[in-house]
C-alpha cells in the first residue's frame, strides 16, 4: 500500500472526490482512509496538516466538517493527472527545444525549484545549465521567466540534424536505462493483476486500495519520463507497455472502486476516466 497519506488523500480526490464537487465530509474521508490501514487519528492529523498547507478549505453542515479542496489545489491535481494518463508519442519533427539560464550564486533555492520546473515540463540536464526537451515547449520555457525573476532564461528552438547525435543528447540528459529496468518492474509488478479472474473477485476497499496504489505507482514516473519521440526512443522500450497496462488496470478496477467510494460519501461519482490526448 502507499505509505504517505498525504499522496493517498490527493489521489481519492483526482479519482473519486473532484467529481463530487471537490469535497468530502471528515468522516467519510476518515473512513475512506482505513482502506488503507490509516488509523483514524492519523488520519484526521493529515487532513488538519493539509488544511493549514493550503490543499482545502473547511465549513461546518451541522455537526459535520466538509474538506473541499482549494482552487490552487485543484488546478495543480487537474494538471498532474493530465501528465499521469496522458502521453504524447507522436513523429518528431528534429526540433530540440533548448534553456539556458543563470542564476546568481547566492539564489541557491531559486536554482532548485527552476530545475525542478523544468523536468517537470518534461526537459533534461544536458550540462549544468543547460536543458533541453524533445517536443515544443517554448511557451513553458517562456513562461519560467515570470515565475523566477531573479534568474535570466533564454529559449530556443535548435536541431543537430543527424539521428544518431538525437539518440546520443537523449541518452545524456535521462538516465533511460534505469527509468526502462524500473518500468519493467512496474510491469512485473501488475501484470498478473490485469487478468478477468483476479478483477472479478477485487471488491470494495481492496479495489480502492489497489487502484490508489497503482496511480501513486504511475505518478513516479512523471518527473522521470520525457516521453520521448518514438524515433529516439530506446529499442525494446518499455514505457509504452508499463502505461497500456496501467491504463487498462485502471480503468478495469474503477466501477469497483467508485461504487465502495460512493457507499461511504454517499455522493454519485460521475467520472470519466481521463482519455489520451484529454
Amino acid at each position: 500500500m502507499p505509505t504517505k497519506p498525504r499522496s493517498i488523500v490527493l489521489d481519492l480526490y483526482g479519482d473519486y472526490l473532484q467529481y463530487t464537487a471537490g469535497e468530502a465530509k471528515l468522516a467519510a474521508l476518515v473512513k475512506l482512509l482505513s482502506a488503507f490501514d490509516i488509523e483514524s487519528a492519523s488520519a484526521r492529523m493529515t487532513l488538519s496538516r493539509l488544511k493549514k498547507q493550503g490543499w482545502f478549505e473547511t465549513r461546518r453542515d451541522g455537526r459535520e466538517t466538509i474538506y473541499t479542496l482549494t482552487d490552487t489545489m485543484m488546478r495543480i491535481l487537474t494538471d498532474g493527472r493530465s501528465r499521469i494518463f496522458n502521453r504524447q508519442e507522436e513523429p518528431w519533427d528534429g526540433n530540440w527545444t533548448m534553456v539556458l539560464y543563470q542564476v546568481p550564486e547566492s539564489e541557491r533555492a531559486s536554482r532548485e525549484a527552476l530545475r525542478k520546473n523544468l523536468a517537470w515540463m518534461g526537459f533534461g540536464q544536458l550540462s549544468s545549465s543547460n536543458w533541453l526537451a524533445a517536443h515544443d515547449r517554448m511557451d513553458e520555457a517562456r513562461s519560467l521567466s515570470s515565475e523566477h525573476p531573479d534568474a535570466i532564461i533564454d529559449a530556443f528552438w535548435t536541431r543537430t540534424g543527424s539521428m544518431k547525435k538525437d539518440r546520443d543528447l537523449a541518452r545524456r540528459c535521462w538516465d533511460l536505462e534505469t527509468l526502462a529496468e524500473d518500468y519493467r518492474q512496474f510491469i512485473k509488478k501488475y501484470q498478473a493483476m490485469g487478468n478477468a479472474k483476479f478483477i472479478k473477485d477485487t471488491k470494495g476497499p481492496r479495489a480502492l486500495a489497489l487502484r490508489t496504489l497503482l496511480v501513486g505507482d504511475a505518478r513516479r514516473f512523471t518527473f522521470r519520463d520525457p516521453q520521448l519521440p518514438l524515433e529516439l526512443q530506446p529499442n525494446d522500450w518499455p514505457g509504452r507497455e508499463a502505461y497500456e497496462l496501467f491504463r487498462h488496470l485502471h480503468s478495469e478496477l474503477g466501477p469497483e472502486a467508485r461504487t465502495y467510494v460512493e457507499s461511504i460519501t454517499g455522493a454519485k461519482v460521475n467520472a470519466t476516466p481521463p482519455r489520451p490526448g484529454n
